[in-house]
């Protein structure tokens, strides 16, 4: 089975061969974002974590307290369910997610989307983590990863894949978090981060995988 990075790496040479112009234009966006270092505010290793309280999909408020009382703690920050990508990172995370609770730790994976119906019956729904909704990405910006969409992909998103942000964000059609994985110690302090301003390379599983041992 391919690994995480082999199947972004397919899914961006797919999309270099079928739009081209597209994906020279978010090259474009992402080394520009680099330039301005975006991400660089990201919550760093051994930095106390900010707490937060989100809802799940069936709206039921979710508190970081809660959740660092069972133990140590992976928070993935994703774009939403539309995001392939996403999809990508989700699937193979769900797929060592056995490990991961073996290990002792939880893993919670927070996006803008609304907690609706849309996203009770997506795909992300169905995986066995806990997912959360921040809708205004206070929590992504207090973490250092909220990340204002140019304009580029804004109309990308809105023209050549119909999506509504605003919609699908309650409001929120403007800001995505940077896709940023963090682990938190049973004290709520970080241990491990990944943040990447190009949203299409994401952290391996095994990574995650191997920095909860070192927990123990």
């Amino acid at each position: 089975m391919k690994n995480l990075r082999e199947q972004t790496d397919a899914k961006i040479a797919s999309g270099r061969k079928n739009n081209p112009d597209f994906m020279n234009g978010v090259d474009a966006i992402i080394e520009e974002a680099k330039a301005f270092q975006k991400g660089k505010n990201a919550l760093k290793i051994g930095k106390k974590a900010p707490d937060f309280e989100l809802p799940n999909a069936e709206g039921k408020l979710i508190s970081l307290k809660s959740l660092l009382d069972n133990g140590p703690l992976v928070v993935t920050f994703y774009r939403g369910d539309w995001c392939p990508y996403c999809n990508l990172q989700l699937r193979a995370l769900q797929a060592r997610l056995s490990e991961i609770n073996a290990l002792g730790a939880t893993l919670v994976a927070i996006s803008p989307q609304v907690p609706d119906g849309s996203l009770t019956k997506s795909e992300i729904s169905e995986m066995d983590f806990i997912v959360l909704s921040d809708q205004d990405a206070k929590v992504a910006t207090a973490y250092g990863v909220a990340f204002e969409v140019p304009e580029f992909l804004a109309e990308h998103m809105r023209v050549d894949r119909k999506l509504d942000l605003e919609k699908i964000n309650n409001g929120n059609g403007s800001v995505l978090p940077i896709p940023a994985t963090f682990i938190l110690g049973r004290n709520g302090v970080v241990t491990w981060n990944y943040v990447n301003v190009d949203y299409r390379i994401r952290s391996e599983p095994e990574e995650i995988i191997e920095a909860i041992k070192k927990l123990a």
